[in-house]
């Protein structure tokens, strides 16, 4: 027996609207956690009181997070839809959860939202966010796509997620002028160490990035030597940190971060045996002890400013 096509009205209907929850699928809430992680740091930093300050960390946790980076997910995930389609079907653009050009039309609102809400909490915020959006844009969008590219890419990605929050939160409860020398400092050491936390990211799409010419520092380098790249731009600026908590006279801190660091550099040597088996768990070991490092150190300014 011969089964009857369908008719045109058993067809289904396109969708044209997203899905309940697709949305908020797009913005990917558990990317959310660096950058908000980071602006408290930076909040903790400034060693000012934190008494009647609800709000402006409720709103800077939100930029950061929600935001912010939320934009950049959105961004991502639409530029990134033809790669996906093949890739990651599943994902809420290709699927067809996400339909037609929503994607692009949610990273658009998310940036006015990300943009009003920083101009209320001070220029310096403003520029920061600013600054951020820009580097979200040009990560994904062509003709720029800074992700084409590990060395830049990964760079870029670093200070979205951590210099730019710390310093945001800093700002914040600076009256929103910019921040001390060393609270600028400490965040950008740990920005450049985050660059090799982005080439650890990195190993879970190596086949995927060879056959679409997404020049990776994996791909570029090979699963080894991107792995001790990487470990060596992340010890390197703790290690810095370290030193700069010590002649600032924070000894306790400093001895906290190094331990730290210590720990990682141990963690370390089961991630060189096999950089793409263990660099999953690396991230959630060293990159653990790493983040702690950030909030330990912004105590020690914390102190020293206060």
């Amino acid at each position: 027996m011969v089964d009857k096509p369908l008719s045109g009205s058993a067809l289904p209907t396109p969708r044209t609207w997203p899905t309940p929850g697709a949305v908020l699928e797009l913005l990917k809430p558990i990317t959310w956690f660096p950058p908000m992680w980071a602006y408290l740091c930076g909040f903790v930093s400034t060693g000012r009181p934190l008494q009647d300050q609800a709000i402006p960390l409720i709103a800077g946790v939100l930029l950061a997070g929600p935001l912010v980076c939320a934009t950049s997910q959105a961004v991502n995930d639409w530029f990134d839809r033809h790669v996906d389609a093949v890739n990651e079907p599943d994902r809420v653009i290709p699927s067809g959860r996400v339909p037609g050009r929503w994607g692009l039309y949610v990273g658009i609102v998310w940036t006015v939202l990300s943009m009003l809400v920083a101009s209320v909490l001070g220029p310096v915020v403003a520029t920061a966010a600013a600054l951020g959006l820009v580097l979200a844009w040009a990560y994904s969008a062509p003709p720029v796509r800074l992700k084409g590219n590990g060395w830049y890419g990964n760079a870029a990605v670093g200070l979205c997620y951590e210099g730019l929050p710390w310093l945001t939160g800093a700002a914040v409860l600076s009256a929103g002028q910019w921040p001390d020398a060393r609270i600028v400092g400490v965040a950008l050491l740990y920005s450049a160490g985050a660059h090799g936390i982005m080439t650890l990211n990195d190993f879970k799409a190596l086949e995927g990035d060879r056959k679409l010419g997404v020049h990776s520092l994996p791909v570029q380098l090979g699963p080894r030597r991107a792995a001790v790249l990487a470990c060596i731009v992340m010890g390197l600026a703790q290690a810095v940190v370290v030193a700069c908590l010590v002649s600032w006279g924070q000894t306790w801190h400093a001895l906290a971060v190094g331990a730290l660091l210590l720990g990682q550099c141990l963690a370390m040597r089961r991630l060189l045996r096999d950089p793409r088996a263990h660099a999953p768990w690396y991230n959630a070991t060293g990159v653990s002890m790493y983040v702690l490092g950030m909030l330990i150190s912004a105590f020690a300014l914390g102190a020293l400013l206060s």
